[in-house]
């Protein structure tokens, strides 16, 4: 709105003169002691401002943008930039209002008004701030496939401030700009790379991501520095996908500077229907990145349902992870093997647990859903007793079935049932994956590779058979069922074509998280002790299983796990990148400063791990301290760096605490001569060490050297506790 003001100059040289004056519209702000957040009267970000710090994140622009479809043409842009808002405050909410909207419609070339109203709520709520957003679409023919809300534009990202994304359980980038640009629009013909550059990065679903596949963890991101950051979280309770806004524009010199962060959701709104969503909130904060995890804990304690894993799924060390027979038929290990040369080599590497893929007739990938024990080797009476042999002495096996997958070449296919639940496209045609395993020549791999449909895990179908395997498994006497590739949600995902638009199940991580919580309470009801797990990181799917079989990095470049660890301690990961004979002692060690399991995976599940003696040998070394000290490397709680202080640069350090007790894993992997570092540990008296390597700890604890690869383990008691 403008203000008419008159003003009286004064000049001893003219008369006096009455002028107009146009006032600068003053943006609508909200503040409390933490926060601040400034909207202008043509809806733009005009601050966004932590007042601990005074640090500022906003770059004064557009808070959204909107996609559209109509019959003829997809993906018509909306753009916040030259619409007029309603904007309004009442309290701590601040509310723009768009009455109707204009676009240009590529597929005519003209401008139109449509239709749609958005309505934009932002609350402030203590320490964060909640974006609110409400569709409204009476637009005859079109659906709303997208909105980008909100957006923080043009940030001017301090140079401390990394990336944190929860890829794989965690990824922290240094350079969040340069990552972005290196890793963005991966096909450039199919894209637009003039306009903008975008990395992928969506939760749950697999995306390669900063050069790495797998999938977000948990449905928040960040960018933070040494004492403060900026944490964006769509608390979400539908679970549905979401992305993970990363893109740069170009700046006036052309040159793709301009970073834009927030949340991309997908609300599939037809004409004559509306729908809103108030699950994206923003918060700059003071500290360090342990923040951004209260944050998202505090939210997901709302709905966490995780029970105590068995004892001797927490104490378990590692698992020797074995494809008995593979899917083109090669006979790999037979169940003899089990309770002879798997069981002996395990127990030389302190590793009881058997995970054992392939165990079925036809053999790995091939004719699921079905499972049949082999009857040249006894049948499922042959498979028992193996199972029963290997068990002896407290030897675990987890049984292995594949959660989604159905083979073409299979009779549940064949018969039309599996044709039935699977996975259909936008078009009705089936949704298909290939698992190509190659043999000794070149033929497999390049023309024959196994074909295989994707159960919807919403088909009762489907469910059933996920119990009857779990009964089956505890049938067989195994400890554990494993149901792969549940743990990450679909890009191809079933469509529903009733509609004038087809529409896709944007939640499948809710319905394999539903299927989960099934299955583990049924296993529950039968034995308590029985085990459920499967593979792939995805906090709504973790919580209902008593161990993670977690795909990709947890040693590289830029992996940063220790944000899931310390966010979802209770959750057992295991690290599956450690193989064959490749960099040991550096993998080796992050396991135990992670505190995760060792997959143990021998020329991919094709061998055992005494054909890899140095990684046999320094395994056993590991996770002989792992037993020692147990009850604080494997059943305590990560605390991260929390309550102690280490004086030593290239040296890293976890804690863990069990009752009184505390136990700090020290490693490094710096090259050059060996360094020092005192440990202060306050309220805590040292009580012993264990090392590897050339490590050396002082006699009271209070320092330790490390060259490269060297670990010490340093265990405290609790002052004043015997």
């Amino acid at each position: 709105m403008n203000i008419r003001l008159t003003t009286t100059l004064c000049s001893l040289a003219a008369p006096f003169l009455i002028l107009p004056v146009h006032a600068t519209p003053q943006p609508s702000t909200l503040r409390n002691e933490r926060l601040q957040i400034s909207i202008d009267d043509e809806g733009r970000l005009v601050s966004l401002k932590n007042l601990e710090t005074g640090r500022d994140y906003a770059g004064r622009d557009y808070l959204w943008r909107l996609y559209y479809d109509t019959p003829k043409a997809k993906e018509i842009e909306v753009l916040a930039a030259g619409q007029q808002p309603r904007i309004s405050q009442n309290g701590e909410t601040i509310t723009l209002l768009y009455e109707e909207l204009k676009a240009t419609d590529f597929s005519i070339r003209k401008e139109v008004t449509l239709d749609i109203s958005l309505r934009f709520d932002i609350t402030l709520e203590g320490d964060q701030i909640r974006f609110a957003s409400k569709i409204e679409n009476n637009e005859p023919h079109t659906i709303v496939r997208e909105l980008h809300y909100p957006l923080v534009g043009n940030m001017p990202l301090p140079e401390d401030h990394k990336l944190l994304l929860t890829h794989t359980g965690g990824q922290l980038y240094d350079d969040p700009k340069g990552i972005i640009l290196r890793n963005s629009n991966t096909s450039p013909y199919k894209t637009p790379a003039q306009k903008f550059r975008q990395m992928d990065a969506k939760y749950p679903t697999r995306t390669v991501t900063g050069g790495t596949g797998g999938c977000m963890a948990s449905n928040c991101f960040a960018y933070v520095g040494e004492r403060e950051g900026l944490y964006f979280g769509s608390h979400d309770l539908q679970f549905q996908d979401t992305g993970h806004g990363l893109r740069l524009y170009p700046d006036g010199e052309g040159g793709f500077s301009r970073l834009e962060s927030g949340f991309y959701k997908y609300p599939q709104c037809l004409s004559g229907e509306s729908w809103s969503c108030s699950a994206n909130v923003i918060a700059p904060y003071t500290g360090t990145w342990h923040q951004t995890s209260k944050l998202y804990r505090r939210w997901a304690d709302t709905w966490w349902d995780h029970r105590e894993a068995p004892l001797w799924v927490q104490k378990m060390r590692s698992w020797q992870r074995v494809i008995f027979r593979h899917q083109y038929g090669e006979l790999l290990f037979r169940y003899t093997d089990l309770p002879g040369r798997i069981k002996r080599v395990g127990e030389s590497v302190g590793a009881d647990a058997a995970f054992t893929f392939g165990w079925w007739e036809t053999g790995m990938d091939h004719g699921n859903p079905h499972y049949n024990a082999d009857p040249a080797q006894g049948g499922d009476e042959g498979w028992k007793q193996a199972i029963a042999e290997f068990k002896k002495d407290g030897g675990k096996v987890l049984l292995y079935f594949n959660g989604k997958l159905i083979d073409r070449e299979s009779e549940f296919y064949k018969s039309g049932a599996g044709r039935e639940i699977c996975y259909r496209d936008n078009t009705g045609a089936e949704f298909t994956e290939q698992y190509r395993f190659t043999g000794q020549g070149t033929f497999l791999g390049d023309y024959n590779a196994r074909t295989f449909v994707i159960a919807d895990t919403r088909s009762e179908i489907w469910r059933r058979m996920l119990l009857e395997w779990a009964d089956r498994a505890r049938e067989y006497g195994a400890n554990s069922v494993f149901y792969d590739q549940l743990g990450y949600g679909e890009r191809a995902t079933n469509w529903d074509l009733s509609r004038e638009f087809p529409i896709p199940n944007l939640r499948v991580i809710a319905d394999k998280a539903e299927v989960l919580k099934m299955i583990r309470d049924h296993n529950i009801r039968f034995d308590p002790e029985f085990a459920l797990g499967t593979e792939w990181l995805t906090d709504v799917t973790a919580q209902y299983c008593d161990y993670i079989h977690i795909y990709q990095v947890t040693a590289g470049r830029y992996s940063f796990i220790d944000w899931f660890r310390y966010t979802f301690p209770e959750i057992i990961i295991s690290d599956r990148e450690i193989r064959d004979d490749t960099d040991i002692e550096r993998r080796v060690n992050n396991t135990l400063l992670k505190g995760l399991r060792n997959d143990i995976e021998i020329y991919r599940c094709r061998d055992l791990i005494d054909k890899t003696p140095h990684y046999q040998s320094y395994l056993a070394q590991a996770n002989e301290i792992k037993r020692r000290y147990e009850h604080l490397l494997l059943m305590g709680r990560y605390r991260d760096v929390e309550g102690f202080t280490l004086s030593a640069q290239g040296i890293e350090a976890r804690a863990y605490t069990h009752g009184d007790g505390m136990a700090i894993v020290a490693t490094r992997t710096e090259a050059g001569d060996p360094v020092s570092g005192g440990i202060e540990v306050p309220g805590y008296r040292f009580v012993e060490s264990s090392t590897l390597g050339e490590a050396r700890v002082s006699r009271n604890g209070d320092r330790i050297t490390l060259g490269q690869y060297d670990l010490a383990v340093l265990i405290y008691q609790k002052e004043g506790r015997p």
